[in-house]
C-alpha cells in the first residue's frame, strides 16, 4: 500500500535511523487500532503514500509502541508528524486530508 507498518521498536528504531540523514520527507502517521477517525482516514494516507512515491510513510500504532508515541509527545489521534533529516518540520493533529496533503507537497522537497 504504500505505507510501512511498524511494530517494534527495533523496527521503528532501524527505519528512524535510516532516514535521519536523509533529505527525504517522512510521515509518521500516529494512530490506533480502537481510533475510528484513524480507520476512517487510512485509504487517505494510502492515496497519498501511492501519489508521492518519494516520501516515506510509515504508520504507528500507539499501542504497540507506547515509547514512540511519548518520543513525540502524541496525545491524540491521529497525529501526523512530518520530518526530514531526523527533524521534525510539521505536525498535523486530526484526519485533515487538505492539511496533510498540502504540508507534504510543502515539505517534499523541490518538485
Amino acid at each position: 500500500s504504500g505505507v510501512t507498518k511498524l511494530s517494534s521498536s527495533a523496527q521503528w528504531q532501524l527505519h528512524f535511523n535510516g532516514m535521519k540523514d536523509s533529505n527525504q520527507l517522512l510521515v509518521i502517521d500516529f494512530s490506533a487500532s480502537w481510533c475510528g477517525p484513524c480507520k476512517s482516514f487510512e485509504p487517505a494516507v494510502r492515496h497519498m503514500a501511492v501519489k508521492f512515491t518519494d516520501v516515506s510513510f510509515v504508520k504507528v500504532d500507539v499501542d504497540e509502541l507506547p515509547e514512540v508515541a511519548k518520543e513525540f509527545d502524541v496525545t491524540a489521534m491521529p497525529t501526523f508528524v512530518l520530518m526530514k533529516n531526523g527533524k521534525e518540520v510539521d505536525r498535523i493533529v486530526g484526519a485533515k486530508q487538505d492539511e496533510l496533503e498540502n504540508k507534504v507537497t510543502k515539505h517534499r522537497g523541490g518538485q
